[in-house]
């Protein structure tokens, strides 16, 4: 199951992070998860939020480029070894990983990671047909 990701490009001015994050909240667009890397310049702000069509027009309209991206979520056993177990099955099935980031689940004894692979279909057929339970766009 894909969930759409939200890739934001930030400039690096005091109060432009937070201009953005205040005008998803005023128009009811509810952040499930978030990344942030920063160059010199700028930085990408990776978002998964309740309503990507909405936030991109909220978003063009303040000027800021974004780009939706299908990412793969998978919960993972909240233990020593949970998240190499599955990075494993990925590795050796020949799958790249292009960043990966957690964030908080409503499981107990799960965690959730986003993971950004270089062929995401092949990246859900892998985990699903090894029992990894992914995660659906409703549950983040």
């Amino acid at each position: 199951m894909f969930i759409k990701q939200l890739s934001i490009f930030v400039e690096n001015k005091v109060g432009r992070l937070q201009s953005i994050i205040n005008a998803l909240g005023e128009n009811d667009i509810n952040i499930s998860a978030l990344s942030i890397a920063d160059t010199t310049d700028f930085g990408i702000l990776r978002i998964i939020v309740d309503n990507p069509d909405k936030a991109k027009l909220v978003l063009k309209g303040m000027g800021v480029i974004s780009k939706a991206t299908d990412v793969v979520a998978v919960y993972i056993d909240d233990r020593s070894g949970g998240l190499a177990a599955v990075l494993n099955l990925v590795s050796d099935a020949g799958i790249g990983i292009e960043y990966m980031y957690a964030f908080l689940g409503r499981t107990e004894g799960k965690a959730l990671m986003v993971l950004k692979a270089d062929d995401e279909v092949k990246l859900e057929k892998v985990l699903s047909e090894s029992g990894i339970d992914l995660a659906k766009p409703e549950e983040i």
